[in-house]
């Protein structure tokens, strides 16, 4: 994506990446938690989703606000500050994806049998491997230089890389939790429906001054 762009005052290339960010908090949620639109009345299936998706508000707010901050950071600002902006954001994307993770963890097997406990495995493995995924943006972010603009600016285009690869490994694995009527049952309920629909960032274009 930087191909044959150097180092310059003010680029953030991290702010160009919030369209992949923005893909794993809402179209990959959407995946996850969204799921087709199911006539599935079961009550206990039903009581189950619903229980999940109450839960689901904050971690969705939490999302919505990170994005929100890394599209609004500053790519004129100093390293330090942009350094800060961005480990905050991840960390808090990684704080907000283990929540919707314990959330499953607590909720149980979905009861609709075997299928049922696999797509509640699933989901908790997934949701982890995406907090972990956001956790090590953060510390790769936090390992920054930033005594000099030039190196600060080629590290974070490393960022964005990692970023990038993020964005395709979750999206290749989260695609299995919109299956079968535990993720139907999901879709039904507005908690995850507001989870699945998290504002998408504006995303900016570095300066090259």
């Amino acid at each position: 994506m930087f191909r044959g762009r150097k180092a310059t005052e003010g680029t953030h290339p991290v702010k160009v990446n919030t369209k992949f960010l923005a893909a794993l908090s809402g179209a990959a949620l959407l995946l996850a938690l969204g799921g087709c639109s199911s006539d599935d009345s079961g009550k206990k299936l039903d009581s189950w989703a619903k229980g999940v998706c109450d839960q689901a508000a904050g971690p969705a707010k939490q999302i919505d606000d990170a994005n929100t901050a890394i599209s609004q950071v500053n790519s004129g600002g100093t390293p330090a500050e942009v350094k800060k902006a961005d480990s905050a954001a991840f960390q808090q994307l990684s704080n907000a994806y283990k929540e919707l993770a314990g959330i499953f963890q607590k909720a149980g097997a979905a009861p609709n049998g075997d299928q049922g406990q696999t797509f509640q495995q699933n989901a908790v493995t997934t949701l982890n491997h995406l907090s972990a995924q956001y956790e090590s943006l953060m510390k790769q972010v936090d390992a920054l230089d930033t005594s000099n603009q030039n190196t600060f600016a080629d590290g974070l285009k490393g960022v964005s890389d990692s970023l990038t690869k993020t964005t395709a490994d979750v999206q290749s694995s989260i695609g299995t939790l919109s299956q079968g009527d535990a993720g139907k049952a999901l879709a039904q309920q507005p908690g995850c429906q507001r989870v699945s629909t998290t504002a998408a960032p504006t995303a900016a274009s570095p300066s090259a001054s």
